[in-house]
């Protein structure tokens, strides 16, 4: 049986997917995102071996709570660079009707073989996912987080091809992606997507700059304060909050904590 390495669990999570999640945060991710608030998830041996079905197992001790709405979720660090053991969890979960939710930046995703066989498994388990935009713009996207973005953008259009419903999650980040251009772009590529239910725009904070300093990384965006209230509703109306060309519709929801 495939082991996962975990970082940590939330047993009563309330923004990564619908209703109350158990929330699992895997270890490893390639991104270094200038904003990251979770550097501490970044060495995937870092993390804690369990099996799918003692996570599971866990996991069904707080069902009562979850209501019609709730299930797992699978976040990070980046859920994707475990495909095999995110494989087995979601196959268990749906044995025990489980809804499942994958938190992702999409940045592991590639149509070369063997993933994508695996990947096209993986959704036939996966009820809904999260899906980072981190920037619109591949050069910008390289700058904020290290990596390209047009694989990224390339599993948007797969996902929407294949109707698995999906949120969009973009964190604003003054000087960095809080631009209108940037945001009307976001918005006409999310246009183009069919299966968007959601798109949540996620005002950037400082909450895990200490977790820099402990692992005695230099923090990229010091000085940089999170964007007012107004700016977070003003970028919100500029580039997300028009209606999208998806069947089942776009909303734009502003939150105050960003993953």
């Amino acid at each position: 049986m495939t082991k996962g390495y975990i970082h940590s669990l939330e047993s009563f999570g309330s923004v990564d997917g619908p209703g109350i999640r158990y929330v699992i945060f895997t270890s490893g991710c390639a991104m270094r995102c200038q904003f990251c608030h979770n550097p501490d998830t970044w060495n995937m041996k870092a993390g804690t071996p369990y099996t799918a079905d003692e996570l599971i197992d866990k996991a069904l001790k707080y069902r009562a709570y979850w209501g019609s709405k709730g299930g797992i979720t699978v976040s990070g660090g980046e859920p994707l660079l475990q495909i095999d053991f995110l494989l087995e969890l979601f196959k268990r979960a749906r044995q025990k009707g489980i809804h499942t939710t994958l938190d992702t930046s999409g940045n592991p995703f590639t149509k070369k073989e063997s993933f994508f066989g695996k990947f096209q498994k993986l959704m036939e388990y996966t009820d809904l996912v999260l899906l980072d935009i981190k920037h619109i713009d591949d050069g910008q996207h390289k700058i904020l987080t290290g990596q390209s973005n047009q694989n990224i953008l390339e599993l948007a259009e797969y996902l929407s091809d294949i109707g698995k419903p999906v949120w969009i999650r973009h964190v604003l980040v003054p000087g960095r992606s809080d631009e209108d251009a940037y945001l009307i772009r976001l918005h006409d590529f999310i246009a183009t997507l069919k299966n968007v239910e959601k798109v949540e725009v996620l005002p950037y904070h400082t909450l895990g700059v200490y977790k820099w300093k402990e692992l005695g990384l230099e923090y990229p965006l010091e000085g940089v304060e999170p964007p007012t209230t107004e700016r977070a509703w003003k970028a919100r109306c500029s580039g997300l909050s028009v209606n999208t060309q998806s069947d089942i519709g776009m909303r734009s929801v502003v939150s105050f904590m960003n993953r």
